[in-house]
This record gives structure tokens, sequence and C-alpha cells, in this order.
């Protein structure tokens, strides 16, 4: 049996998609709260960093904004791609490393579910900083930390950063996947080591709306951390960073 490697979409794009396109977490909690912190957003360029299959930057883009949108995954950017049309704008592209745009380039990057894939956040903020014009935003979630230290080791240090792994299964097959773990002053931290300034830290609700949809779940989501989302911003000008 050959092993998967740790967070290989390209193994089970298809299945993911599937299993997040109309499910709670996603579609009714994470998608809505990163649509409403990023607002009104017609006519601004945004980054979609880690696009996945692009529900994301395909609402952004029904909302009137010009969406990029990058991933390390070439079977979840063809399922970007078929959903969002030839002409999409959609790049391979390791928030490790350096991004293939100019400074400056986008009003708005948005990150969902991303950054807990990092150990180091560092240079990965650093490039979004790099491609945000002066104002501009970054709109994060990741795994709430408070949640993040229920897997794994039984008692582990919140104060360290730590990685834990854990089998997502679809249709029956299990594929290993490993997250980083980080306390919230370590986020923030981050954050304004890269230039940011904190704006909002939220702990939205689910949407309304799927309360009849998932009258199990719903409850469970709506009184419990889940994901935490941040909004922080370029400062408006060189001399203020």
């Amino acid at each position: 049996m050959t092993s998967v490697a740790p967070n290989d979409y390209d193994s089970f794009a298809e299945a993911y998609v599937a299993h997040t396109e109309n499910n709670l977490v996603n579609a009714h909690y994470a998608r809505p709260a990163m649509l409403a912190l990023a607002g009104e957003v017609a006519g601004r360029r945004i980054l979609d960093a880690g696009c996945g299959a692009g529900a994301l930057s395909a609402a952004l883009r029904e909302r009137g904004a010009t969406v990029t949108g990058i991933d390390t995954s070439p079977a979840m950017l063809a399922l970007a791609g078929r959903r969002l049309g030839d002409d999409a704008d959609l790049h391979l592209a390791d928030l490790g490393g350096p991004l293939p745009f100019g400074d400056g380039t986008f009003d708005d990057v948005v990150a969902s579910l991303v950054l807990h894939y990092l150990e180091d956040w560092g240079p990965a903020l650093a490039e979004m900083r790099r491609v945000l014009r002066p104002g501009g935003r970054l709109i994060a979630s990741v795994d709430h930390p408070f949640v993040a230290y229920t897997f794994g080791d039984s008692r582990p240090d919140y104060f360290a950063t730590t990685s834990y792994t854990f089998d997502w299964t679809f249709d029956g097959q299990s594929f290993p996947m490993r997250f980083w773990r980080r306390p919230l002053h370590a986020m923030t931290d981050a954050f304004t080591a890269a230039g940011f300034r904190v704006t909002t830290i939220s702990e939205p609700q689910p949407d309304p709306a799927a309360r009849e949809l998932f009258p199990d779940e719903f409850r469970d989501l709506s009184t419990k951390v889940c994901f935490l989302f941040f909004v922080v911003e370029v400062p408006p000008s060189a001399e203020s960073a």
C-alpha cells in the first residue's frame, strides 16, 4: 500500500470538494464569514491565497472583485479553473516562497484556512504584505487556537508552536493531514512583525439560514469555537509601517 504524504490535496481533491461544497462548516460558516469581513469588494483586486477549488474566489467575483488565485495543488487549481472558466487568473504557487506578483498589486488578500498549514508564518506574511498596496487588507481564518489544542497530545504546551496530525476520511479512504498550532499572541505578533496592524479579531456565528439544514450540527457549531478570523491592514504609508 502506497503511503500518502501529509496534506496531499492532489490525492483527494475531487472528494474534498464534494464534501465541502455545501456542508455546514465550509459553506455556511467559513466562507460567509470571510465574505462578511471583506464587505464591499466591487472593483477591488483580490488575491485568494490558497484558493483551492475556487469557491471563495467565485463568490468574490460575483460581488464584483477582480480575483487572482494561487494554490500549491495542481488538482485543486484544475477544479478552480473548471469552476471559474478559461479566463480565470490562477497560478501554482507556494505561500512559503516568493509570490509571482509585483509590489502593491492587490487591494486585498484572502487566506481562508491556510496559515495553519505553515510552521513559520513570517515569510508568507511578508510576501502578502509586499503584494498589497498601502492601506490594503489581509483577511485570514485559521483553526481557533483553543480548538487546536484538543487534537494530538492530551496536555500540549499551549504556548509552544507545535504540529499535530490527523486523518481526513472521504469515501472510506483516509488521508493524513498535518497542521501547526500556536497561541493567539503568536498569531498577532506574527502579523505585527510583518508590518500589519490588526483591526479585527472575529469569532463569528454560522449563517442562521443553516439552522434548518443542519439542526443537530448547527447548535454545536454555534455554541463552541471553531475558527478564528482576522482582518489586518498595511499602514497607508511607508512612514507609518
